[in-house]
């Protein structure tokens, strides 16, 4: 519906009328139109008048001309007549002689029916827009963050135009949620790259649009994957904080958020040292986990939390509280339920058994295996969160032996650029 017609109906009325009112308004200018039903309808429709009936019709109906739908011609201020107000009054008001108090019920109730039933999306846009963001989910699982970033913004571009424009409260949801979701692939694909400040601002537009659509199991899985950047690049409080808001905003619900948000929970009090904290936290976590059948259906999907990625945040647990061959053996049960180790996460439980290795003083072996998990990774898949914990693994190990050979070689994979051997 035209802005031009909508200021017509809401004041009830027929195209008829409304041209009858406009002669009237014009009769004796002599630049004034003479129109009729059918010439208003041409403008009601797309077709553009001349400025001179432009002015009429913003006259005629109290307002801008951005109110009908023609800005790009608005009035200059010379133009309006000094009685006149540029703020457009309430289409609910009588604009003629003729009104009476029904007709302005009645146009009321017609310009809140608009309003609520006005919207841009329809039912089989939106089941494309829920079947592209959930394949984009699916391909983050294996696709490299650079170019997965490209058609992430493809699709947030594409959400966030219809979510300009004015929806139905359920659509408008619904885009909410979509946004979040794409925002906090987002968002982690830049943490990935190292782009650190942007990774920030884009959990902070995730987390902004899960908190407008409501949806409290995205709240919380938002936030629960945000705690991941200051876990990786500090500070570690941050993280904590963040895991500890989705645990509790999930209720003690167990679903696969619910397991996320007590795993993250559990694997940032770890690095900090809280073993009493990090124990009970991981206790909820494989309860949620048990109770709610996470592993299943959603194994290939980056909001699923499937058993490999719940035995990853266990194994880190493990580690941090010096439990290393407890750590060492879910490390490998993690690392045989994914069936390429090309990826991001296969290199990092292999990068976490490297650390294990360094707490236990193995520097020889731990250094070969970092350096072989290095060599292994796609070029496009190595990105600065691996290299960062590699690094890690020559930082766990005593200062008097980070000068040794097998760490000399290790600083050599590290410097060497990705895809070079």
């Amino acid at each position: 519906m035209s802005e031009l017609r909508a200021q017509r109906l809401a004041r009830g009325l027929t195209l008829k009328q409304a041209a009858e009112g406009l002669n009237r308004l014009g009769g004796g200018r002599a630049d004034a139109p003479r129109t009729d039903g059918d010439q208003l309808g041409h403008w009601e429709s797309g077709r553009r008048p001349r400025k001179n009936t432009i002015d009429l019709l913003c006259e005629f109906y109290d307002c801008t001309a951005a109110d009908i739908g023609f800005a790009r011609s608005a009035m200059s201020p010379t133009n309006v007549p000094a009685t006149k107000n540029l703020i457009p009054r309430s289409p609910w008001k009588a604009r003629t002689d003729s009104d009476t108090l029904a007709q302005q019920v009645d146009a009321a109730r017609w310009s809140v029916d608009r309003t609520l039933t006005a919207g841009t999306v329809s039912a089989t846009q939106l089941d494309l827009l829920d079947e592209q963001v959930l394949w984009a989910r699916e391909q983050y699982v294996y696709t490299p963050p650079a170019p997965m970033i490209e058609i992430l913004l493809r699709h947030l571009a594409e959400v966030d135009e219809l979510s300009a424009h004015r929806q139905p409260a359920a659509v408008q949801v619904r885009l909410s949620e979509l946004l979040a979701m794409l925002a906090t692939l987002v968002a982690d694909a830049l943490m990935k790259l190292g782009q650190l400040s942007r990774s920030q601002s884009w959990y902070a537009t995730a987390r902004n649009a899960a908190d407008d659509s409501g949806n409290a199991e995205l709240r919380a899985r938002v936030r629960a994957q945000a705690a991941m950047l200051p876990f990786y690049y500090g500070p570690l409080e941050a993280a904590v904080n963040l895991a500890r808001e989705a645990r509790i905003i999930c209720r003690g619900r167990p679903s696969a958020t619910a397991a996320f948000a007590a795993a993250a929970e559990a694997r940032a009090l770890a690095k900090t040292g809280d073993a009493v904290g990090a124990n009970v936290a991981l206790r909820h976590a494989a309860s949620a986990f048990e109770q709610s059948g996470a592993g299943g259906p959603a194994d290939n999907d980056a909001f699923g939390f499937p058993e490999r990625r719940f035995l990853l945040y266990e194994s880190g647990t493990l580690t941090s509280l010096g439990h290393t061959s407890r750590a060492r053996r879910t490390q490998d049960v993690a690392l045989r339920l994914y069936p390429a180790r090309t990826g991001i996460d296969p290199a990092l439980l292999s990068l976490e058994t490297a650390i294990c290795l360094a707490l236990e003083r193995s520097a020889t072996e731990a250094c070969q295996l970092a350096g072989t998990a290095i060599l292994r990774i796609t070029p496009a898949h190595r990105t600065p969160i691996v290299e960062q914990r590699a690094h890690e693994v020559i930082q766990t190990l005593p200062p008097w032996i980070r000068d040794g050979r097998a760490v000399r070689e290790l600083r050599d994979i590290l410097a060497l650029p990705p895809g070079q051997v």
